[in-house]
């Protein structure tokens, strides 16, 4: 009897064994189908023959963006072990946190992180070994698709990071919503350098191109000048970019940004936080096909904004679109009844992409899981077509005076000024009102921001109790490494500030 295949890479060694499917612009190398195959096997080998088959044992690494660190993951998943990718950004007691949370068996490192790596009180193996991995691992060596097979830990907006498990069905039908929502295909050619720790870099960058059949260039990380550099580049002819809104702002304003060069995108998707809706606008118009989304670690990439017809999206600004086909959603209320079209509730899913919950964490699952239905923890409505309007993270939502105010609301409108860079706004205590809003703002490079201007021109955009009432203009915004504002530092930075 021939087994299911369910590996795509192995799929497509065995039909289109010379495509091009992995490159990492940095080294130079390159991998076709066929030589992608035979290296994850040869990794997958070797991680047998040290912790044994289907072992379930975590296998973490810490490093920048690299073509070595897929390869880990790839061979990891054909071993039957548990993929984990640490965020290289955090302090060595945040890792290790991580490592008494995750249990590594073995942690793999690049050259930048080897000293990091060998205090974490885990055996440590440099990726570069990896090029002398031979072999193939034993029948019977990988798990079930159902079982863990990726650790990755959410980027802790709010606190303490928790581990996201997702098997490899998780994982197919998260990056399968992503190839069929924005038409991935063995022509598709997808620039990585959000971090593959995370679920964009991991997944929606990186693994749907190879379950498409298509090319995956992965870059050591974002970088204004080079990124903007290779999206244009017609001899590496990108066709699919993922990126946080943020990076897109930054792209916007570089001095060599030209929309002409960047036409050949047929999709640049965005995701992580809010998008606001005049970003959208500005790129549509300059004739760059953005698709606004909303994904999850949790949840794999769930919705997108289809881009056949480029004026339905600006009617609909500020909507990440609709569902993709494996995903199931509810607007639910306070008192977990549905809500019609057009009320603002929590955002419920589920599906066969969405985790089985957290690594360690029963608690967490109690809270997150209503029967198969996961809690976001955003707030968003849907319209009578059925496109989600993410509206905001529930637990940023302030009130003021008896009204709820959505930080990302007044975020967008911050965005429609020339001058602001960047913008966060949170709630602040205030003796009358129980909570007001508070701007924090970067100027545009060359550009002055007057206080007085920015809340004059909120004001004439949005309900009296939704304008901020202090703003401060600041050099830089505290974010996670996929981009996601910090709010919880702001509030405490504000504290300090305002002498509470």
């Amino acid at each position: 009897m021939i087994e299911a295949n369910l590996d795509s890479v192995l799929s497509f060694a065995r039909t289109r064994p010379r495509q091009l499917a992995l490159a990492d612009l940095e080294s130079g190398r390159r991998w076709t189908y066929a030589e992608l195959d035979r290296a994850a096997d040869g990794v997958a080998a070797w991680l047998v023959a040290r912790l044994g088959p289907a072992s379930g044992a975590r296998v973490a690494v810490i490093a920048r963006n690299c073509a070595e660190t897929m390869l880990l993951h790839l061979g990891a998943i054909r071993a039957g072990a548990v993929f984990v990718p640490f965020n290289w950004r955090l302090a060595p007691a945040e890792l290790e946190a991580l490592v008494a949370d995750a249990e590594p068996a073995l942690v793999f490192h690049d050259e930048d992180f080897a000293g990091v790596a060998a205090q974490l009180g885990v055996e440590t193996v440099s990726l570069a070994a990896l090029d002398g991995m031979r072999g193939r691992p034993p029948e019977g060596a990988k798990r079930h698709w159902e079982e863990p097979a990726t650790l990755l830990y959410t980027s802790g907006t709010s606190g303490r990071p928790k581990g996201v498990i997702l098997s490899e069905r998780n994982a197919f039908f998260g990056c399968l919503n992503f190839v069929l929502g924005n038409d991935v295909g063995r022509d598709s050619v997808f620039l990585c350098d959000m971090p593959l720790f995370h679920t964009a870099g991991l997944f929606a960058a990186a693994r749907v191109p190879l379950l498409g059949g298509g090319a995956v260039l992965v870059t050591r990380g974002f970088d204004p000048v080079k990124t903007l550099d290779r999206l244009g580049d017609p001899a590496l002819a990108v066709t699919h970019y993922f990126s946080v809104p943020q990076m897109a702002q930054m792209l916007w304003q570089q001095p060599g940004f030209d929309p002409a060069k960047l036409r050949n995108i047929r999709y640049w998707a965005t995701g992580g936080a809010p998008n606001p809706a005049a970003q959208i606008e500005r790129f549509l118009d300059a004739g760059i096909a953005m698709s606004n989304g909303f994904g999850m670690s949790e949840t794999g990439s769930n919705y997108g904004t289809p881009m056949d017809d480029p004026a339905k999206v600006i009617a609909k600004q500020g909507s990440c679109g609709l569902p993709y086909p494996f995903i199931e959603t509810r607007i639910v209320g306070e008192n977990g009844e549905d809500l019609p079209p057009g009320e603002t509730g929590e955002v419920w899913l589920a599906g066969p992409s969405v985790t089985p919950g957290y690594w360690n964490r029963p608690e967490e699952n109690e809270k997150a899981f209503v029967g198969r239905w996961f809690r976001t923890g955003d707030a968003g409505w849907v319209d009578e077509e059925g496109w989600l309007y993410v509206v905001d993270r529930r637990k940023d939502m302030y009130i003021s005076g008896g009204e709820n105010v959505y930080p990302a609301e007044v975020e967008a409108v911050l965005a429609e000024l020339e001058a602001i860079a960047e913008a966060a706004v949170i709630g602040v205590p205030d003796a009358r009102w129980g909570e007001v809003g508070r701007a924090y703002l970067i100027p545009r490079a060359g550009h002055a921001v007057d206080a007085g201007s920015v809340l004059a021109h909120c004001a004439s955009r949005l309900a009296k109790f939704k304008v901020p009432v202090t703003v401060a203009i600041v050099e830089t915004i505290p974010r996670t490494a996929s981009g996601k504002v910090l709010k919880h530092v702001l509030r405490d930075l504000a504290k300090e500030e305002m002498g509470g």
